[in-house]
């Protein structure tokens, strides 16, 4: 690539970050470099990585913007910045699309190690951005931007600015009027509203669809090395977790129902989590085997049901979302034979939480035997009383 052509595309790419105002929360932590390290920007496709790097390209006049996927594969990298660098003046550098390149890790390591720049670099293949990460060591930290919480939701659909509040807010019901009164948008965040292209694109599934047969057809098979029939593989494993109810999703079952071995059924769902299409949540206590409950990244479940049926899953999709935009851990309870267990454990202050996710009619039977320090409901409702909570109240906690 000529040192032209990358400086018109720099400046087209400028000229279109002027057609987003809005900025997502990450946009703040990445204006003020901390240090010499490079930052990955991990998420999944469809969230707006693109449209942040062009913003902030669009901050100064020594931050350069080059997208890997309009570079030839023969191009050197490190001689490209360099010259800009050295030459042109530019000190920051937001390289897009990273994996599309050959090699990226070791010219990562060069630009680190011999010149003096800031490198802000994405890829929509998180796989390949968590083994650069680690091959990087020092060099490099890794920054998540994940679809919309349901408060960024709330601020970039409707302009309603709502403070973030803590899981002890909200278990000690220390929120605001304004929380409770956003609760009725809450059915069309989960059906496609917590994707930033839906603002846009009211009708999210044929472009969810497009985007998850990118991971699987093109994504996947560039970080494994997988047969074309394991690509049909991972199609109908999609289809199967899609269509079923989550209680009894694991690597079991998978492994029974599509004909593969228990370690296949491993390696394609972590694939599938690392490309943030699915989650896992791992068994407490250590009495149980250990193998994880599968849950679906929102609001993928859609594409294989409607949502009068995907309700139930899509609750629970949606707790495990909340809790990953939070950074918060979680485990899930393992029910004994013919008893009823609360879904999820987590760790706060020192206390042992136990969650049941449901909707309108959960109650306590759930919790009969369950001794742990606290016992809550998130239920699909505006329920408050007693141990009630709803469950939209979590998208609050980033």
């Amino acid at each position: 690539m000529r040192i032209s052509e990358a400086i018109d595309l720099h400046h087209l790419a400028v000229q279109d970050a002027a057609n987003y105002s809005e900025k997502r929360f990450l946009f703040d932590q990445l204006i003020s470099p901390r240090g010499k390290h490079f930052v990955g920007i991990v998420g999944p496709r469809g969230v707006g990585k693109t449209v942040l790097l062009k913003q902030l390209a669009a901050l100064n006049d020594r931050t350069f913007y080059l997208s890997l996927d309009t570079v030839a594969p023969e191009t050197d990298v490190f001689e490209l910045v360099r010259r800009l660098s050295e030459d042109y003046g530019y000190s920051t550098f937001l390289l897009d699309e990273v994996h599309y390149l050959p090699g990226i890790d070791g010219t990562l390591k060069k630009l680190y190690d011999f010149l003096d720049v800031q490198v802000r670099f994405t890829s929509s293949m998180a796989l390949s951005l968590h083994q650069s990460a680690h091959d990087l060591s020092r060099r490099a930290r890794l920054a998540r931007l994940l679809p919309f919480s349901f408060r960024e939701y709330l601020a970039f659909r409707y302009n309603e600015r709502v403070s973030r509040i803590t899981l002890g807010q909200l278990l000690d019901k220390q929120w605001e009027p304004e929380h409770l009164r956003a609760g009725f948008r809450f059915d069309a965040y989960l059906r496609g509203g917590l994707m930033p292209f839906a603002i846009d694109e009211p009708d999210v599934l044929p472009l969810l669809e497009n985007i998850l047969n990118t991971i699987i057809t093109r994504d996947i098979p560039k970080v494994a090395r997988l047969h074309t029939d394991e690509l049909e593989v991972i199609q109908k494993l999609m289809r199967f977790i899609g269509r079923s109810a989550i209680d009894g999703i694991n690597y079991s079952s998978l492994s029974r129902i599509l004909g593969i071995t228990k370690y296949k059924a491993e390696q394609y769902v972590g694939l599938l989590e690392t490309a943030f299409v699915l989650q896992r949540a791992f068994p407490a206590g250590t009495n149980v085997l250990k193998e994880p409950k599968v849950l679906m990244s929102l609001p993928f479940r859609l594409l294989y049901q409607d949502f009068t049926d995907a309700i139930g899953g899509l609750r629970e999709d949606f707790f495990a979302e909340a809790m990953r935009q939070a950074g918060m851990s979680f485990s899930y309870l393992k029910s004994t034979r013919g008893k009823k267990t609360p879904d999820y454990l987590l760790d706060h202050d020192g206390e042992k939480l136990a969650i049941e996710i449901g909707g309108h009619g959960k109650g306590r039977e759930q919790f009969k035997g369950v001794t742990l320090d606290r016992k809550l409901i998130f239920t699909h409702s505006d329920r408050t009383d007693g141990i009630n909570r709803p469950l939209f109240l979590l998208g609050y906690l980033a």
